[in-house]
């Protein structure tokens, strides 16, 4: 079975990507370390960014927190590939845990910021939209043979997020009454961003399948 091409149109993917792999070799992680564990190191600190939102509208260092998540995430993501090749432990497994831990990670950080306004059913809103897109690459990805990340991807997000959480760092130490506004003003923005994306690349996601897909699956279930 072929497996999916991987192919990123992601404006900052070029810039920011080498510099990130760069520090692999100043880690020395050992040769015997599982690739699984760089992206569980991962997850952590998207858990760490999470509760750095949340409490963001409280104190003013838990912004800065909330960014450090959030480069340490992005960080193991880029040199989880590159430790499995160095160190010949290439798995698909290890992949599918890369790709399923990835969407979780944006949850986190999207329920700290709702949590932190106190408007928790908008965190839901932008969750949905979140897991709609990923889903989208996901199953796009499965019909073309070819996993894409769109010019506005995982690692633009990621860079608003972190901005977002040094702007709220910022305007917590300047002006702590503010904080929530900006907050509530980012998440609002987030939504806008989620349901204005969420049909647009669906559209696209269609005309490509239907472009470039393979034949279409005329199967019956089977039931066993």
């Amino acid at each position: 079975m072929t497996m999916s091409k991987r192919v990123s149109h992601s404006v900052l993917d070029p810039w920011i990507g080498p510099v990130l792999k760069s520090l692999y070799p100043k880690v020395h992680i050992p040769k015997w370390f599982p690739p699984e564990g760089i992206v569980l190191i991962g997850h952590g600190f998207a858990v760490v960014g999470g509760i750095g939102f949340a409490l963001a509208t409280q104190y003013w260092w838990a912004g800065l927190l909330a960014a450090f998540g959030i480069v340490g995430n992005h960080t193991a993501d880029c040199i989880d590939g590159t430790h499995a090749r160095a160190s010949g432990q290439c798995r698909n497994g290890g992949e599918l845990l890369d790709h399923f831990t990835d969407p979780i990670s944006f949850t986190y950080w999207l329920i700290g910021i709702g949590y932190a306004v106190e408007r928790l059913d908008l965190a839901l809103v932008a969750v949905v939209c979140l897991l709609a897109l990923a889903n989208l690459t996901n199953i796009k990805a499965k019909l073309v043979g070819e996993f894409t990340l769109a010019r506005f991807g995982p690692t633009e997000f990621k860079t608003l997020l972190f901005l977002f959480g040094v702007t709220l760092a910022i305007v917590s130490l300047l002006d702590p009454g503010l904080t929530g506004t900006v907050a509530f003003g980012g998440m609002i923005g987030l939504i806008v961003v989620g349901v204005f994306q969420v049909p647009y690349q669906l559209i696209r996601g269609i005309k490509e399948v239907n472009r470039d897909g393979s034949e279409p699956d005329t199967s019956e279930w089977v039931t066993k």
